[in-house]
């Protein structure tokens, strides 16, 4: 992962007049990896490993294919005897010491947060073996849970979310985490991502010059305040799909691009799920619940606003994301959380006036945010 320049952010000021969307800068290119030895495929640089693991007791191993995530990994689960791992095949060779998951694991670990312990690596193969924290996701887990036992998972999330901040603040901030942030750039090529691959890509939406302005500027200014808050480490993708109930606590999977930005990010993943519906009542509870611990100097309403617009940046990402495994990767398997994560960007735009411009201009071609 090649690191970003943090830049301060700009001005709030409306520009008006433009013809299509402000562009910011493509991110920066990463290197491309060492090319595999020989080119093996997936399948052989995990008989590979295997093979020079275990040797003569491989032929005993099981070796099951994962379904995986959005990400270019692949997953699969070693059994051997009543042992299980999983193997993260890396689609580029690694240096061990200078892959981000292996650093910002080492991180975690060292703050008592729950991460799988890494059971061997194999940068030339591209490989990780890595604790098996099985299948039970929170986003499972919560279909057969009491209220009781909802509102204790969550407070167990919120306790952790909290520990991260805490920790990281107080740590060294010389690894690849802490020299990359939600800044304005960042924020900005998300919400055109979401244009290109929701709103074009997906839902062809063709916008016109007045509404592309309009959008532009909303997105300008959604960036602009949010790039200008205090920022913290964050895990980046703390959501029900990326914590795992394993051994009786929740255990954090996804993380390694883990980068700084606003304290009140991951609560937003999480309370904002697009795959979860949670009740508003429920939902405010545990974000005051939050600010006490995390934030107690931010005024109750300060704090609401900055997650409520935290929460329209992340939706809207979301969206983006989802638009792109359907329509590049033709995948169907977000498109059934599309409707949630409108549902709840429509409800945190309904509360800023100053935002009601992108909303008419958005809801002119997503009926659902009307």
């Amino acid at each position: 992962m090649s690191s970003e320049r943090r830049v301060e952010s700009r001005s709030t000021r409306p520009r008006r007049g433009r013809r299509g969307p402000e562009r910011p800068p493509p991110p920066p290119v990463e290197p491309s990896g060492p090319a595999f030895q020989g080119d093996p495929t997936p399948d052989q640089r995990v008989s590979d490993f295997h093979a020079d693991r275990y040797r003569a007791r491989a032929s005993a191993l099981r070796v099951i294919p994962l379904s995986g995530d959005a990400s270019t990994r692949r997953y699969y689960r070693l059994v051997d005897g009543d042992e299980r791992s999983v193997i993260s095949l890396n689609p580029e060779p690694f240096a061990p010491e200078q892959l981000p998951f292996v650093v910002i694991r080492n991180l975690m670990a060292g703050w008592g947060l729950p991460v799988p312990e890494i059971r061997d690596v194999d940068g030339g193969r591209g490989i990780l073996l890595q604790e098996d924290l099985g299948d039970l996701s929170l986003q499972e887990g919560l279909k057969d849970a009491s209220p009781g036992e909802r509102e204790e998972l969550y407070r167990q999330a919120l306790d952790q979310l909290v520990v991260l901040q805490r920790e990281a603040a107080r740590a060294p901030q010389r690894a690849i985490c802490f020299q990359i942030a939600f800044d304005f750039e960042k924020l900005s090529w998300e919400m055109h991502f979401f244009w290109k691959h929701f709103l074009e890509g997906y839902r062809k939406c063709d916008l016109s010059v007045e509404d592309r302005a309009m959008i532009s500027d909303g997105f300008h200014r959604l960036c602009a305040e949010i790039s200008s808050w205090p920022r913290v480490l964050t895990h980046r993708d703390f959501h029900s799909r990326n914590l795992m109930s394993y051994r009786g606590q929740l255990y954090w999977i996804d993380f390694q691009d883990a980068r700084m930005g606003p304290p009140h990010y991951d609560l937003a993943s999480l309370l904002r799920d697009s795959y979860v519906d949670l009740d508003e009542d429920f939902v405010a509870e545990r974000a005051e619940e939050f600010r006490q611990r995390a934030v107690p100097g931010e005024a109750r309403d300060t704090f609401q606003r900055r997650f409520e617009l935290m929460s329209i940046q992340r939706n809207l990402k979301a969206l983006g994301t989802f638009g792109y495994q359907g329509t590049v990767k033709q995948s169907r398997v977000y498109l059934p959380y599309i409707p949630r994560t409108l549902a709840n960007a429509r409800r945190n735009l309904a509360r800023y006036p100053e935002f009601s411009g992108l909303r008419r201009a958005l809801a002119r071609h997503l009926e659902e945010l009307q």
